[in-house]
């Protein structure tokens, strides 16, 4: 799913890099100014979606963060996982749900 967003993304004009753990994803965090968005899954092996977000906000505030999963955002947000109101796109999404929250997320 990472490399077929990676694609859809790049394929709409969008610069991504991309990372397949929290470690990398925060190493490339630091080593590039710019960054406007973390599209996250929330289920990752090392560290889950929500650490990895909360720890990237942390060096970068102003940073955007988009949420993705095959759980309902009504289970991962009752869950505890998220809170509410978190910007959110469950998958299975189409490339026009990916581009419509991406643009609508950096416009915003």
């Amino acid at each position: 799913m990472r490399q077929l967003s990676t694609n859809a993304l790049r394929d709409l004009g969008y610069s991504v890099l991309h990372s397949a753990s929290a470690t990398g994803a925060l190493a490339i965090l630091d080593a590039t100014p710019g960054i406007g968005l973390l599209f996250t899954d929330v289920v990752m092996p090392e560290v889950n979606g929500k650490k990895l977000a909360d720890e990237a906000l942390r060096r970068r505030p102003e940073l955007k963060v988009l949420f993705t999963t095959g759980y309902t955002p009504n289970a991962v947000v009752h869950g505890g996982i998220l809170d509410p109101g978190i910007n959110f796109l469950s998958k299975p999404f189409t490339l026009d749900q990916l581009a419509a929250k991406v643009r609508a997320m950096l416009d915003g």
